[in-house]
């Protein structure tokens, strides 16, 4: 799936780029059953607050019901279709299950037309299968992973990322996340084998603001732009440069900042922290 580079005809083609879709299943549309269109909340809660910032407009856009559970144990399935999907950057395989039911999933990369895929608490390792954690083989590349049995998968759900599955203790095996994160999950929770396609996502350039509207992503207006009655950072005669560390409109930092509680019961199935980012490891050499 190469990126597309365009003339520069314009200067918001200049330096935008496009994926070719070329991977996607040509003339395929989306399957109306497996599909409804949801309200757009603008960034908002059920009172109407605003509750995640910079969100709201953008295009039309119809939700696909993926199937993060996999829970349809034992019932081969034929990959129809890999099919675009505008709410997430990851692609979509189409499954046809041979009792006629038909499924959406999370596209893993490497998986085509025609591939057969199953899931069970114990099948063959194969890409694009969903199995229990204590039956994987250790060291193989793992998404869709769940964080409590049953509830259906929550790590590594994005384009291009994936889990480890480094070794087992008792009951429980060690997968190290993609931030870098090692951490503890329970054997029984079931992950999909193979990593999320699609992995040049990352690399495209949008190259105007207008692409990234489209996305309902609205103007993000800086602090120090801001009333001091709207942001810790604003105010001020002129131009300014804040005058304390970077943070959000409550008060917590935004550059390594903790925002964990301490006595959160996860603490103990995680056993190595992600690593910093590089603005903690530059500041710390300083």
């Amino acid at each position: 799936m190469p990126v597309k580079v365009y003339q520069p005809t314009s200067a918001g083609r200049r330096n935008s780029s496009v994926l070719d879709f070329s991977h996607l299943t040509k003339g395929k549309r989306r399957e109306k059953a497996l599909s409804e269109r949801i309200a757009d909340r603008a960034g908002r809660d059920a009172l109407g607050h605003i509750t995640s910032r910079f969100r709201g407009g953008g295009s039309r856009r119809m939700y696909r019901k993926v199937d993060f559970l996999r829970d349809k144990d034992g019932v081969p399935a034929v990959v129809a279709a890999i099919e675009y999907d505008p709410n997430r950057s990851a692609d979509l395989a189409l499954l046809h299950y041979a009792d006629g039911e038909k499924r959406y999933i999370l596209a893993p990369k490497g998986l085509v037309v025609g591939m057969k895929v199953v899931s069970g608490d114990r099948c063959d390792p194969d890409l694009g299968n969903c199995m229990r954690l204590d039956a994987i083989p250790l060291g193989l590349q793992v998404h869709n992973v769940e964080m409590q049995p049953g509830r259906g998968g929550q790590i590594a759900r994005s384009a291009g990322n994936s889990c480890q599955l480094m070794a087992r203790d008792g009951e429980y095996a060690v997968v190290v996340m993609p931030s870098g994160e090692m951490r503890k999950v329970h054997s029984s929770c079931r992950a999909t084998l193979g990593e999320i396609g699609n992995a040049d996502w990352q690399n495209i350039r949008w190259g105007k603001a207008g692409r990234v509207r489209h996305m309902g992503r609205r103007p993000h207006n800086r602090g120090t732009a801001q009333n001091p009655v709207s942001h810790p950072m604003g105010g001020g005669e002129g131009r300014t440069g804040g005058g304390r560390h970077p943070c959000s409109p409550s008060g917590k930092l935004s550059k390594g900042g903790k925002t964990r509680r301490g006595k959160a019961r996860s603490n103990q199935f995680i056993l190595r922290r992600r690593p910093p980012g590089a603005h903690v490891a530059v500041g710390s050499g300083s």
